[in-house]
């Protein structure tokens, strides 16, 4: 499946969705930002939907500019999965027992540690540049500097919405760790307060939609974004890190006698920027709902809380910015799948899944979700497929 064009005010707009099923409120934000002055090419992913700011399942790559409404609030937001030793035979009949091990290793909603994670005691986690990581947070915005203890306790923490922590089981009867999250509040308050800013500045005042402002390079507004912007990145990276190392113990303490063993851990970002280079030029590639998908990069594509995921190979695809989809993509709000379906429905969709069958994550239920299959099938040119997950333990806030 290759993908197919629309015009655009200033560059195409490539589409790996079907342009029939996209919802007119995501064409209209794909148009609008096909109208920015400094955009060099726009992607859009087969799991596109409307978003804050900006179309979810878009690759914005800009010249010499960043819009940090497309970023979003959830600076860095990604997944991170490992393989184990174990297998399926391993797991008990009622893992009501697991799941509660690990929501007692991991805080999850608003919740957070009461004294910081030292990753020190966190097996294989590797400690190299948190000293510096911590130091760098003395130059991020000064509005936002008096929340350094609320990011400590959240470091290792899941948060709420569409994240998640599963233990699944892949095809060949493997049994898997695997997880998403982001910055917490921390990315969300400098991204607030850098959205604030970008929407003040002169040259942005005559844009379509004022959510597509924009920081321009050699301003210094846009080097104080660039600083929080990266550093939030790493903070997303280090938060899954160590809710990795979290749940590697939790798992390592409740199957004892199996003396689990784990593989290297795949890790990427789904809403960040990258500098990268394409046509002879250095770009600023924001994927707002996309991993990097390079050629050999590893990435996971995760469908809804009762569907299964997908672990991938980049296969390189320079149309694409190197990019593919980051989950199965929402097909209804959540306020509409409020009201569409009932904690019975979630509970019917979610049959064989150890989780939350209640009322508070009904928004969250599979049906919201697009089919995560048909995901995968309209971007065989962008990955291909290592690994089908399907879950068996799913944590959410």
């Amino acid at each position: 499946m290759s993908y197919s064009e629309l015009p655009g005010a200033r560059v195409p707009i490539r589409m790996w969705a079907d342009p029939s099923t996209v919802e007119d409120g995501a064409l209209r934000q794909l148009q609008n930002v096909a109208t920015l002055p400094w955009i060099k090419g726009l992607a859009v992913m087969p799991d596109v939907h409307y978003g804050k700011g900006a179309t979810v399942g878009s690759v914005i790559a800009m010249r010499d500019a960043v819009c940090p409404a497309a970023v979003g609030v959830d600076i860095g937001c990604g997944m991170s999965a490992v393989r184990t030793s174990l297998t399926v035979n391993d797991l008990p009949g009622d893992l009501s027992r697991l799941r509660s091990r690990i929501e007692q290793a991991i805080p999850v909603g608003r919740g957070m540690h009461d004294d910081p994670v030292d990753p020190r005691r966190l097996h294989g986690y590797p400690t190299a540049g948190w000293a510096g990581f911590w130091q760098r947070f003395d130059g991020v915005a000064e509005a936002v500097k008096f929340r350094r203890g609320r990011a400590n306790q959240q470091m290792g923490t899941l948060g709420s919405g569409n994240h998640f922590i599963e233990v699944c089981t892949d095809t060949e009867g493997a049994v898997w760790l695997m997880l998403h999250s982001g910055s917490r509040n921390i990315g969300k308050e400098l991204a607030e307060h850098h959205i604030g800013i970008a929407r003040k500045l002169p040259h942005n005042q005559g844009l379509v939609d004022s959510d597509l402002a924009v920081f321009v390079a050699g301003t210094p507004q846009m080097a104080a974004y660039r600083h929080d912007l990266f550093w939030a990145q790493e903070y997303a990276k280090h938060n899954r890190a160590v809710m990795m190392g979290l749940l590697q113990d939790a798992v390592r303490k409740e199957f004892k006698k199996a003396r689990p063993v784990f593989e290297p851990v795949i890790s990427c970002h789904h809403n960040y920027v990258a500098e990268e280079r394409y046509d002879g030029m250095d770009l600023l590639v924001t994927r707002k709902g996309a991993i990097r998908a390079g050629s050999g990069d590893l990435g996971i594509i995760p469908g809804s809380m009762g569907t299964g995921s997908y672990i991938v190979r980049g296969l390189g695809n320079p149309s694409s910015f190197n990019s593919a989809s980051h989950g199965a993509g929402r097909r209804m709000s959540r306020n509409a799948a409020k009201r569409r379906f009932s904690a019975q429905d979630l509970a019917e969709q979610t049959k064989g899944v150890e989780c939350r069958k209640d009322s508070g994550v009904v928004d969250e239920i599979p049906g919201a979700y697009k089919p995560i299959e048909q995901v995968i099938e309209r971007q065989q040119d962008l990955v291909e497929v290592v690994a089908k997950l399907k879950q068996v333990v799913c944590v959410k806030g």
